[in-house]
């Protein structure tokens, strides 16, 4: 059974056993409301370390909206049993002590955080690098997992890893997807069954158009609120909304 950290002592305490038998760490940093795409970063970390850490943390400087904020799931018993038998230690830390500064202090990336998914959450990654920071100090772990669903999250991780010379591999795990082809969030719980079937068109339609002003264009016609579609470096990124739930994606070209 894992072991589960609701304190920073009682983590320190747990961090502080690992470096003595000199463990390898692989770390999971979530938001929690787990499904199979976090299990399949839990099952890669547990393939490649001696020692697996899962974070569950809903991060309340990454939301522009309070209401998003109150919305999100916390289902923190499903979310152990999902982690039993891949996670040896879960960390779930209290808001009060992750900010004690008030989040007077913070990390800001001046160029890509500004396009896509910042241009339409205003200050979403400065709480998202802020956050990953803070547990990346915390758990000081040799490799991190993160999906490529959110592929701009990725690339701003990444970069801040190479730019303040963090020590640890940033490993790139691929999206998982429901068999009718939509990526899995935790978002997709909030679609009413007629929403979640219409969301199968959303990795189609990115997948199936010529460029992203087509790609744009069928997914307005097919009744999505379009936030962006943009082409970059082999990738098409987009973000939609369905009912009042909004879902990312992207797709290799």
């Amino acid at each position: 059974m894992a072991h589960v950290s609701r304190s920073l002592e009682d983590w320190r305490g747990e961090r502080a056993a690992m470096v003595r038998l000199g463990q390898s760490v692989g770390f999971v940093p979530t938001m929690g409301a787990l499904h199979a795409g976090h299990r399949s970063l839990l099952e890669r970390a547990r393939a490649e370390n001696d020692r697996v850490v899962l974070s569950i943390f809903v991060n309340p400087s990454q939301f522009d909206d309070p209401a998003d904020l109150d919305r999100y799931p916390r289902t923190l018993d499903a979310d152990l049993g999902l982690a039993a038998g891949l996670a040896d230690n879960v960390l779930v830390p209290d808001p009060r002590e992750m900010y004690a500064d008030g989040y007077r202090y913070r990390v800001s990336e001046h160029g890509l955080s500004g396009r896509l998914e910042g241009a339409h959450r205003p200050g979403h990654f400065d709480g998202v690098l802020t956050v990953v920071l803070k547990l990346l100090n915390l758990v000081r772990p040799d490799r991190a997992y993160f999906g490529e669903k959110d592929r701009q999250q990725l690339d701003l991780v990444e970069g801040m890893a190479r730019a303040l010379f963090l020590p640890v591999e940033i490993v790139p795990c691929p999206t998982v997807r429901d068999p009718d082809g939509v990526a899995l969030s935790s978002r997709n719980r909030r679609l009413s069954p007629a929403a979640r079937e219409r969301a199968a068109a959303f990795p189609r339609i990115l997948r199936g158009a010529a460029g992203a002003a087509e790609a744009a264009a069928a997914l307005g016609n097919a009744g999505f609120g379009v936030d962006y579609v943009e082409d970059q470096g082999g990738v098409r990124l987009a973000a939609i909304r369905i009912e009042d739930v909004r879902l990312i994606d992207n797709v290799r070209l």
